[in-house]
């Protein structure tokens, strides 16, 4: 290597120091001149405690409710920082090491070095080789908690030197050397992005700094004086701090795997960081937590409302259910597990996680979705609000050719059966399609739409934009928006938001009432019984329970989605399977993919309190009822006390027989079409308008009152209109009238006599 001689560094010398003077005259002089300017340029320090309070790291630990790790969450993007150790948990070779390569009188000076100074003072005047720093272990930290005295490239200038010194000085005398020590090791910064030795030691090596061994400990010791050197540096470095061939060789092993490639830059952050125990439990709760209010910070440890033991079983029945459908192109799913009372956050499994899911990252429970069938107990909880249902009521489960609102809806059963008149819990617990659209008909979309944003769906749009299908699920919700809306449901129509933390003390918010109690209550009781449940899912089914459970699944058009979510006396349970990417499944029914999760759960949450059945509320008592004709077999029945007397078909209530309405208008059916035989008498050919009593109107003009009436028919294309007293349209349908005007009829449109 070539640089200049003895003879050249002579003359340097001379030229910088004036008349030449002495070795030890320089180390004199130099550490008057430091101790004397050291004396006027002291500026307050903070304290130990201080420091060690401001420190945060650049992970938020998530724990469980009994404070077990779940899961680390990247708060700080632009560095790593561990969380701050007692100087006992950084292993003796480290403490050791680092005393040994950056300040071997640590533990004797008073902040400085000054033979150390002088000596590099003297070796940097005379030009011998790279340029000598006598920085102590204490004048490095006060560096760090001042960054007026970080090193700039091109160095520092005396003053800033002379302020270093009077930093050091000062923490000198109001900290104690073990806090000094364990200050800097906390936060020196080291290879890249990491700063502290916690962090570099779970980087580099994933270890705790206790457990760091004489050749980790070399190697990160040597990083501290050039944090960005090459590997084969730093190799040299910590080679020469052991003394040791057999070490030395560890060492370059090291060196070669943790060191190489990793530049002096930043490193790409990563949102999720390895929990403390080395398994990731919560990813996506974390995610959310972090962004839901008041957020977090890097720093502190967050105690949440999950359980890691049911967070544990639940992302293990996922993945299970998973593999056993395997072969019908599924491989994602979510869960979550609230508090009924709470609303506090149980389980939240966002994914199906790595393995399984080329989507893992993203959290399916946070992911808007179609919800099928799972929206109609809300068709009916808003009909029985209204008063348009009982659970008695008899629907028409028929085909219909409805107004969707933008144009035709003909909605269709899922086996594409049709079994007539039922009853309103039948149509219900057994999710039979064209019934709840008749419901939703009555209801109209805007009513129906703005009932569900009252239970915090969050949809988007309007209901004129989604129409009547919106009671079938066509619009997107995210699993926890409809899973608490399960949980109001649970709750007799009380809303309240969920939480991930615990509220301790602090206020609940107000619950907001969203459903009539008694209207919930029908809801509920309908879920839960597997009889009524039977036509379409059997009375063996995922669905049963050993308590009470009121469930419902669901699923989306072409089998993208798939749900299952019910609530017991304590919890809600909700889950959802399918793609991520959304294609769809291959013969992967609500019972078959969801349910199994659900009801596994369920059984695991009451294995040693069964779930008890909800108490009625005031004013409902159970009615023994008998249809006439034997549409339905004969049942208890939670009803008014004083149920209506009203139309046409008859259902038994003890001794008293209770003419039971179906709701809105019964016939004709929308679409249908009559036909009029012109040799055929009048008095004959005549259509019955039958239904819940009202007014009855005919193409804008009234025609009557009561629960039925004959008309006359005329050809053509009319529409009935069925309307309440107060005027407002219960029901209304188009039919046609084809043939020739039959002999001896009526002028249009009068009202021919029951």
């Amino acid at each position: 290597m070539s640089g200049p001689g003895p003879a050249r560094a002579d003359h340097t010398a001379r030229r910088a120091l004036g008349p030449p003077v002495t070795r030890p005259l320089l180390v004199v002089a130099l550490t008057a001149m430091l101790a004397a300017a050291a004396g006027t340029c002291s500026a307050a320090v903070p304290g130990f405690v201080e420091v060690q309070q401001a420190h945060r790291p650049s992970d938020t630990w998530f724990v469980d409710r009994h404070g077990e790790p779940l899961q680390a969450l990247r708060t700080d993007l632009q560095a790593r920082r561990g969380a701050w150790l007692p100087l006992a948990q950084f292993s003796p070779a480290l403490r050791e090491l680092a005393v040994q390569g950056e300040d071997r009188r640590f533990w004797t000076h008073a902040g400085v070095d000054w033979p150390a100074a002088a000596r590099s003072a003297w070796a940097n005047a005379q030009g011998r080789g790279a340029v000598q720093g006598a920085s102590t272990i204490t004048m490095q930290l006060a560096a760090l908690l001042d960054p007026a005295l970080d090193r700039p490239s091109g160095g520092r200038s005396l003053g800033q030197k002379l302020s270093q010194v009077a930093a050091a000085r000062d923490i000198e005398a109001g900290w104690r050397k073990p806090q000094i020590l364990e200050a800097y090791l906390n936060l020196v910064p080291l290879r890249g992005e990491l700063v502290g030795v916690p962090a570099a030691a779970q980087a580099l090596f994933g270890k705790h700094p206790s457990g760091l061994d004489r050749a980790e400990s070399a190697l990160l010791v040597a990083l501290l004086r050039a944090p960005s050197a090459p590997a084969a540096r730093v190799t040299d470095r910590a080679c020469a701090l052991l003394a040791a061939p057999p070490r030395c060789e560890r060492v370059a092993a090291l060196a070669e795997r943790v060191l190489a490639g990793r530049s002096h830059a930043v490193q790409s952050p990563t949102r999720i960081a390895e929990p403390r125990s080395g398994e990731a439990l919560a990813p996506h709760f974390a995610r959310w937590l972090s962004s839901a209010p008041p957020g977090v910070s890097g720093g502190p440890t967050i105690r949440t409302t999950l359980d890691a033991r049911l967070q544990r079983l639940a992302r293990q029945l996922l993945r299970e259910q998973l593999a056993e459908l395997q072969g019908r192109e599924v491989e994602d799913g979510a869960v979550l597990v609230l508090d009924n009372a709470s609303g506090e956050v149980l389980a939240w499994v966002g994914s199906s996680g790595p393995g399984l899911s080329e989507a893992h990252e993203v959290d399916a429970v946070l992911a808007r979705r179609q919800p099928g069938s799972t929206i109609k107990p809300f068709v009916y909880g808003l009909a029985f609000e209204q008063g348009l249902l009982t659970p008695a009521s008899l629907l028409g489960d028929t085909p219909a050719d409805l107004d969707g609102g933008s144009g035709a809806f003909m909605p269709r059963n899922y086996d594409h059966r049709y079994r007539g008149w039922v009853s309103a819990r039948t149509a219900l617990a057994s999710s039979l399609n064209v019934p709840t659209a008749r419901v939703a008909d009555l209801l109209g979309a805007d009513a129906l739409f703005d009932r569900l944003q009252g239970f915090g769906m969050a949809l988007s749009g309007t209901g004129g934009h989604h129409g009547l299908a919106l009671a079938l699920g066509s619009a997107d919700v995210t699993l926890l928006h409809l899973a608490n809306a399960y949980r109001s449901l649970a709750n007799g129509g009380l809303w309240t938001p969920v939480t991930g933390r615990p509220r301790g003390t602090a206020t609940a918010p107000a619950p907001r009432r969203v459903l009539d109690t008694r209207a919930a209550f029908h809801v509920a009781d309908i879920l839960a019984d597997a009889g009524a449940r039977a036509a379409t899912f059997g009375l063996d089914s995922a669905l049963v329970t050993r308590g009470f459970a009121a469930v419902k699944t669901g699923t989306s058009k072409d089998m993208r989605d798939n749900w299952c979510i019910g609530f017991t006396d304590r919890y809600t349970v909700g889950v959802w399977v399918g793609n991520a990417g959304g294609a769809p499944m291959r013969q992967v029914s609500g019972t078959q993919g969801a349910a199994p999760v659900w009801r596994a759960l369920v059984s695991h949450l009451h294995e040693r309190q069964v779930s008890r059945a909800p108490r009625p509320p005031a004013g409902l008592v159970a009615q023994a009822l008998r249809f006439e004709p034997a549409l339905e077999p004969p049942r208890s029945e939670w009803l008014l006390a004083a149920a209506p007397a009203t139309v046409p078909l008859r259902v038994q209530a003890g001794e008293q027989v209770v003419l039971q309405r179906p709701a809105g208008i019964a016939h004709p059916r929308d679409g249908t079409v009559f036909a009029l035989d012109p040799d055929m008498p009048s008095p004959v050919q005549r259509i019955r308008f039958t239904g819940e009593a009202g007014q009855w109107w005919l193409d804008g003009r009234l025609l009557g009152h009561g629960p039925s009436l004959a008309w006359a028919p005329w050809p053509g294309r009319h529409r009935l209109a069925l309307k309440s007293a107060d005027g407002r349209v219960v029901d209304q349908v188009a039919f046609e009238v084809r043939g020739a005007t039959v002999r001896g009829s009526p002028a249009r449109g009068e009202p021919a006599r029951p």
